[in-house]
């Protein structure tokens, strides 16, 4: 099937819904490649390679919607896709707020924003499977300490997106990305300890070297050996690049439109206040060229856009599509995400927080008793009243150096006063995905040992 054909399916499918009698109807088709090839202790573990294709159906008649999807692209396919959209909606209950977007707010941006790299299609399954082997020949030969490994993967990805609305929308885009993982084990004695690190870019030529990847997989292993259980006490808690990322998790989920209007969110009401320190700044830009969650318009057809969620620790907007826009009265922010099926949903661009001036080391060097957090583990955080609880991993910070690793320990707080007792913001903002912070450091948690 062709690449333009494929547009002009999207198209074709919406104006059969409103020959069947929806108001209003909206279509997305994607499809993709994917590919991966997995190696342990020097030897092929797995290769899979998987293909799909789909297209999606969303249509209203009047405040009634429905949905369905389908793989099956033949005509019978498209007809019964259509016809189970259209009797869907006949069944479902009216909603005064469902709808698509106003004419007025539907768009894309224009220009190459580097989602797509041509030369994943060119790599050959060989080179794949030797820089996943080269990544973990770097961890294996490390240190004589690195005696095993759970393996290490390389994997590519690319695919198309397509949407079509009948108020005139239609866009599409290809995307592609590769990435290099790698996960050895450590052991020193009774001590056994695994951690990983990974690259990830959109072609082949972003990937760090594989080498470099797998001696900082190794150097991260060895460093979480012997680790002790500390005596319960509260300190500066240090969160690094990886498990800050998760406090960026945590606002996203706080400014969620559906949450907020809902009242499930600890942020909801709080537009205009102080809600973080004075250096605390979170952004989430989908304009950002080359990074995972750049896209030229939002799953609903409204263009992406760069929006200031926090600026200097006042809340300065949610994250809204269509539906949460209306529900709070207000509009849509452009982050419209959804599958091949259902109502859209919220996600983000790329979102961040804004890097600081100090550098790791210098933040470090201004605790004198503190925790240094690598990994979190469990899920122990209420959106709804901000409460934090999670295990945690990580090393002891004495005298501003890293002195010894700590496992088995809990860190409690609260999200509410985290944020505003956010101390220093590092200056080592880099993106391994679409959610990114850098080193940050919070004036006093609960570290509960023993």
């Amino acid at each position: 099937m062709s690449e333009n054909h494929l547009g002009e399916l999207a198209a074709d499918i919406v104006k059969r819904a409103l020959a069947r009698g929806a108001t209003d109807a909206e279509c997305t088709i994607s499809e993709g490649d994917e590919f991966s090839a997995s190696v342990r202790m020097r030897e092929v573990e797995s290769l899979k390679e998987a293909g799909s294709r789909g297209a999606g159906l969303r249509i209203l008649i009047g405040k009634h919607t429905g949905s369905s999807y389908t793989s099956d692209l033949s005509a019978e396919g498209i007809e019964r896709l259509v016809k189970q959209a259209i009797e869907l909606a006949d069944v479902t209950t009216e909603d005064p707020h469902a709808g698509l977007p106003d004419p007025d707010e539907l768009g894309k941006i224009s220009g190459d924003l580097r989602l797509y790299s041509d030369d994943i299609e060119g790599l050959e399954t060989p080179l794949k499977i030797e820089t996943a082997k080269r990544a973990e020949e770097a961890a294996l030969t490390a240190d004589p300490r690195i005696q095993n490994s759970e393996g290490a993967s390389f994997d590519t990805n690319t695919g198309r997106h397509i949407f079509a609305n009948s108020r005139g929308f239609a866009g599409e885009y290809r995307s592609s990305s590769c990435s290099l993982a790698v996960s050895p084990v450590a052991k020193d004695g009774e001590s056994m300890e695994r951690d990983y690190w990974y690259t990830m870019a959109r072609g082949f030529a972003g990937l760090e070297p594989p080498e470099q990847v797998g001696r900082i997989a190794a150097q991260r292993a060895l460093r979480r050996l012997n680790a002790v259980k500390v005596e319960t006490q509260k300190v500066p808690v240090v969160f690094e690049p990886r498990a800050a990322r998760s406090l960026l998790d945590n606002i996203f989920e706080a400014v969620h439109g559906m949450l907020v209007y809902r009242h499930e969110s600890f942020l909801a009401g709080k537009l205009g206040e102080k809600v973080a320190a004075e250096n605390v700044t979170v952004v989430d830009d989908a304009t950002l060229p080359g990074l995972f969650g750049t896209s030229p318009f939002d799953d609903e057809g409204v263009p992406s856009r760069r929006t200031i969620v926090i600026e200097k620790g006042v809340l300065k907007s949610y994250l809204l599509n269509c539906y949460a826009a209306r529900k709070l009265g207000m509009k849509t922010t452009g982050n419209a995400s959804r599958g091949l099926t259902g109502n859209a949903g919220i996600g983000h661009g790329n979102f961040f927080l804004e890097k600081g001036v100090q550098t790791p080391e210098q933040i470090l060097a201004s605790i004198r008793n503190g925790f240094y957090v690598t990994e979190l583990l469990g899920f122990g955080v209420n959106i709804v009243t901000g409460d934090y609880s999670r295990g945690a991993a990580g090393l002891w910070i004495r005298n501003g150096e890293l002195a010894f690793a700590v496992s088995e320990v809990t860190i409690a707080g609260n999200l509410k006063e985290m944020l505003l007792h956010l101390e220093t913001v590092g200056s080592d903002l880099e993106f391994r995905g679409a959610v990114a912070a850098p080193t940050l450091k919070i004036g006093e948690m609960t570290v509960g040992g023993r």
